[in-house]
């Protein structure tokens, strides 16, 4: 009995010591595999939050949500980001520009709308419009797109449900231009310009402002970038900006090809702001002009040697220096940043046209570019200006320099060679005789002798010179126009000295803008029309020759031409490959103030002997469509990238230390070259 007694003893002992090794033993892991064995995590869904950001507290919402469209998982994040600092700082740095518009997109993005714990992202289109009407500002100050506002990353579509972060500023601006329309008067063209020298910035700024102030008539568009990335902006005046226009002719102005002639870039962007001015304050004249013409501006084709030669004249009047060493920084930042003279850089087909003249039916139009031309060093800005005046069909054109005072016509290069000052006509010199005059008369001085400064002097007349016989040069840029296109190009010298006191622009632009305007005007002289085949399409290619001037125009893509012409007795033909030949006898009075229309209509034919053999002659020269056959392009792209230098790259803006915070990361993305 005692023996029983002491075994279950003992086995109550051992069943009490495991029960007391499973109450004391860890619980078994949770196991998904195992149904029941553990209850599943449920994480609370992000739900609507009052919107507590003070830099955001205008926006037409009260409600947000985090995370936000960044990632920011809460109002402290977003409070200590670079981000929500430079919203809240953007209205300084630009000055006042495009507020409160950058700051309540950025909010939009930081703090997106809130609805039944749903959020709502901005509105693509919106961004894209404040983009467009405010990325120049950023560019003033030298500093990135925001990546928080890239249209395409952070706003959707209105297919999406999206919402204008900007309906309240609407709503408030158009009540107060509502209450104010009849109290504001039009600005007056005096007080739009500032008659001070821009830096490259500014005249984007400028241009971009433009723009928007006459969206009806202006557009600007990009012909490329310089050596150094610089942007070759273009502004163009039309009633229909864009667009050609069926007989509507082309016209350009280039200044600043030497980045050390800084009046004629001045005076372009003035201009720009004239015409937009003037068009909207009704000025008659000025809207017959652009709504008849399309007027394409490049105020600067050397940005990079403008920046070089601001910097070289502030070194020289921080020193005390004397007259002679004055003259020695005369060409500083004349050239690219190549150090290449961009009017000696275009293809000499002069001396092609020199060379052949003697041959049989040899021709002084849309000569070729010859392949070896682009084993040479051709610079981007050069480059750019080529594809930009063989992609549209100019008339008439103009390029501004200064170092002299009187208008320069083609040809530039002496048709003799061991002759520097050798007269050397076009066949067109009447025409280009007329057009020089145009330009000289209208100026207030420049036809004026006693007003002569420079080495013209001993060569001109009344104000215009034949350029070889002034001073021959190769490569030059009106030689180009003329021998490669159906352009006829002039070059302005606008005055001796080449980089004038900053007060001297107000008088400059008192001499000069009613020779502008007159120039613009000349592209309506002679005649123009369309030539056709019998079915009524137009003839793309088609030769318009004049008898005794030997040198044809050709048609554009419509059959439409251009025919630039002194008043008077002229024979007009119109041929094409294929049909047989057009012939019309026209006269053109003294003051016609429009081109004559002359149409052609050509029957369609075998070739005749005499086109063929004179088409066996042309491609001897190569092909006029065979335009940089070795891709140089792509390669000028890449330059123009890695083309900076060290010091530049390492050298940071003035507002950068503002956005750095100890311990945190770099907005490298406020900076361009990121």
């Amino acid at each position: 009995m005692e023996y029983k007694s002491r075994k279950m003893c003992i086995m109550l002992l051992i069943l009490l010591q495991m029960l007391l090794l499973v109450s004391c033993s860890p619980p078994r892991r949770c196991d998904p595999g195992v149904r029941g064995l553990c209850r599943p995590t449920v994480e609370e869904k992000p739900k609507c939050a009052d919107l507590l950001l003070s830099y955001c507290d205008d926006m037409a919402y009260t409600q947000t949500m985090f995370p936000n469209i960044l990632g920011h998982k809460t109002r402290e994040d977003v409070e200590v980001g670079a981000e929500y600092l430079l919203i809240s700082v953007i209205e300084s740095l630009l000055r006042g520009q495009c507020n409160p518009d950058i700051r309540m997109l950025g909010c939009s993005v930081l703090a997106p709308r809130c609805e039944k714990d749903v959020v709502l992202k901005p509105c693509r289109s919106t961004c894209e419009a404040v983009h467009k009407k405010c990325s120049h500002a950023f560019d003033e100050i030298e500093m990135a797109w925001p990546y928080f506002l890239d249209c395409d990353r952070f706003f959707v579509g209105e297919e999406e449900g999206c919402y204008d972060p900007l309906e309240g500023l609407r709503a408030q601006q158009d009540e107060e231009d509502l209450e104010n329309m009849d109290l504001i008067p039009p600005e007056d063209t005096a007080s739009i310009m500032q008659f001070v020298y821009h830096s490259n910035a500014q005249m984007i700024n400028i241009l971009k402002k433009t723009e928007e102030q006459c969206p009806d008539i202006a557009k600007t568009y990009s012909i490329g970038r310089s050596m150094e990335g610089r942007e070759l902006l273009v502004i163009e005046f039309s009633n229909n900006p864009g667009q050609h226009e069926l007989l509507e002719p082309e016209i350009k102005y280039i200044g600043n090809m030497h980045g050390n002639e800084v009046m004629g870039r001045q005076l372009l962007i003035f201009l720009a702001q004239y015409l937009c001015s003037e068009y909207h304050h009704g000025n008659e004249r000025i809207q017959t002009l652009i709504n008849t013409t399309r007027i394409h501006i490049l105020p600067s084709m050397n940005p990079d040697g403008y920046e070089v030669a601001v910097n070289g004249l502030q070194d020289t009047n921080d020193g005390d220096e004397e007259e002679g060493q004055r003259y020695s920084t005369w060409n500083i930042g004349r050239n690219n940043a190549q150090n290449v003279d961009l009017n000696r850089n275009f293809p000499d087909l002069t001396s092609i046209v020199y060379n052949r003249r003697r041959s049989k039916g040899y021709r002084t139009d849309h000569i070729p570019i010859p392949d070896f031309y682009w084993f040479g060093k051709v610079a981007p800005e050069t480059y750019a200006v080529m594809k930009w005046i063989r992609s549209i069909p100019f008339v008439l054109s103009a390029n501004f320099h200064a170092g002299d005072l009187v208008v320069s016509y083609p040809y530039d290069l002496s048709k003799h060679p061991l002759e520097r000052n050798m007269f050397s006509p076009t066949p067109d010199d009447q025409v280009f005789k007329l057009l020089a005059k145009m330009y000289s008369t209208s100026h207030e001085t420049m036809s004026n002798e006693n007003a002569q400064c420079g080495s013209s002097r001993s060569h001109s007349e009344k104000g215009i010179v034949n350029g070889a016989q002034w001073s021959s040069i190769t490569g030059s840029m009106q030689d180009f126009n003329y021998l490669h296109t159906n352009c006829f190009e002039l070059t302005v010298e606008l005055g001796c000295d080449k980089f004038p006191p900053e007060e001297e622009t107000f008088i400059a632009w008192h001499e000069n803008h009613e020779a502008l305007i007159t120039f613009l005007e000349a592209a309506h002289r002679g005649i123009k029309g369309i030539v056709k085949d019998e079915e009524g399409n137009g003839i793309k290619g088609a030769q318009i020759s004049v008898r005794g001037i030997r040198h044809d125009i050709t048609t554009a893509e419509n059959g439409e031409y251009w025919r630039l012409l002194t008043p008077g007795i002229h024979i007009v033909t119109a041929s094409a490959p294929g049909y047989t030949r057009a012939m019309k006898k026209i006269h053109l009075p003294p003051r016609m103030s429009t081109a004559g229309r002359v149409d052609f209509i050509l029957q369609k034919s075998l070739l005749d002997a005499d086109m063929l053999e004179e088409e066996d002659i042309i491609p001897s020269m190569g092909s006029y469509d065979r335009f940089d056959p070795y891709n140089q392009y792509e390669r000028y792209t890449q330059m123009a990238d890695l083309s900076q230098p060290r010091e530049e790259r390492e050298e940071k803006p003035w507002w950068w230390n503002y956005f750095v915070q100890p311990g945190g990361p770099a907005p490298t993305w406020l900076l361009k070259q990121f």
